[in-house]
């Protein structure tokens, strides 16, 4: 397939389409709203679902076979963060603390996005490892902590609480959630993993076609903030996922990852956290601008990578790893 094909399918998937229209209901200034309760219930059940599914795969997976993607993925952890850190210093001239919070923001990952590349991977035919939701709890924390202790080195105490961030990000409910489905799904393996499967199989997509839905709805009211972040916000926002997702492809590559799986690190790589790093950012960096984070990573990249981030990070794989 071309690129341009890529798009279309991406494009006109039913998760893509709903987070468009989560979109212009916003901007058209329309009572659409889901319940918050159902926001909630649906993050819960999408975090399960992506711990459950990996803890099964990785129940079949011998750690020969698991041990070289997961060292790649802790590596991307230590370099992703530093690499923002440094960007968003030098050409972006940001505050330690902005930096700071870019980079953690950056460093960790999206476990929505990371759900929207294994459906479009499936929708093109495309195969790919079962346990890479392993990988996303392996990046959820690392670039976090790094992110901050780069502060702390920095500039010295920020103003925050550091023990309460990292309390606060160890027991969140992203890192629970992972963590906790894996575990279940790793000790009840294959068995298990059929019993509860009408539940976190079957009606995965309609469940991440309506959390998109509201996505699209958050995302569009981070786009007031576009203006005031500036244009490298908006360069950032885009060039520093497509140079990750780069180096995530390459790592997958080198790791021994297919073409699928080395789209999904990619996929990981190039993804910004908005659910457990904010939480973690608000606490330790108290002074660092939401307005600069928060913009750049669900208002800026979140939407460049569902539209247009996974067929492009899929395509680099085929170059990639189709060329070796």
């Amino acid at each position: 397939m071309t690129i341009i094909e890529l798009l279309q399918i991406n494009l006109l998937s039913p998760m893509v389409l709903a987070f468009a229209l989560g979109i212009i209901a916003t901007l058209v200034r329309s009572d659409l709203k889901l319940p918050d309760e159902l926001y909630t219930t649906l993050s819960i059940y999408l975090l399960l679902a992506i711990g459950l599914k990996g803890g099964v795969a990785l129940a079949e997976t011998s750690l020969a076979v698991f041990w070289a993607p997961a060292l790649a993925t802790l590596l991307l952890g230590l370099i992703i963060p530093v690499f923002a850190y440094s960007v968003a210093r030098k050409i972006g001239k940001m505050t330690i603390a902005d930096a700071a919070a870019l980079a953690a923001h950056y460093g960790s990952v999206s476990a929505v996005t990371f759900a929207a590349s294994q459906t479009f991977l499936d929708t093109i035919g495309i195969r790919y490892e079962g346990f890479m939701p392993a990988l996303v709890a392996i990046l959820e924390v690392p670039a976090i902590v790094i992110a901050l202790f780069i502060a702390q080195v920095a500039g010295g105490p920020q103003g925050g609480d550091w023990r309460e961030a990292l309390r606060e990000l160890i027991t969140s409910k992203s890192i629970l959630l992972l963590v906790g489905g894996m575990i279940i799904g790793w000790l009840t393996g294959p068995r298990g993993g059929k019993e509860v499967a009408p539940l976190f199989v079957d009606l995965f997509k309609g469940a991440l076609t309506f959390f998109l839905l509201e996505l699209g709805m958050v995302a569009a009211r981070r786009f007031r903030d576009l203006p005031s972040a500036g244009l490298f916000l908006l360069g950032f926002g885009i060039i520093i996922p497509i140079l990750n997702g780069l180096l995530g492809v390459w790592f997958g590559s080198l790791a021994g990852l297919s073409m699928g799986g080395s789209t999904i690190l990619g996929v990981l790589a190039a993804s910004a956290s908005y659910i457990a790093a904010p939480a973690a950012v608000r606490i330790a960096l108290p002074q660092a601008n939401p307005g600069f984070y928060l913009t750049a990573s669900l208002g800026i990249t979140f939407p460049f990578n569902l539209a247009i981030g996974l067929p492009l990070y899929y395509t680099l794989a085929l170059w990639i790893v189709g060329g070796q």
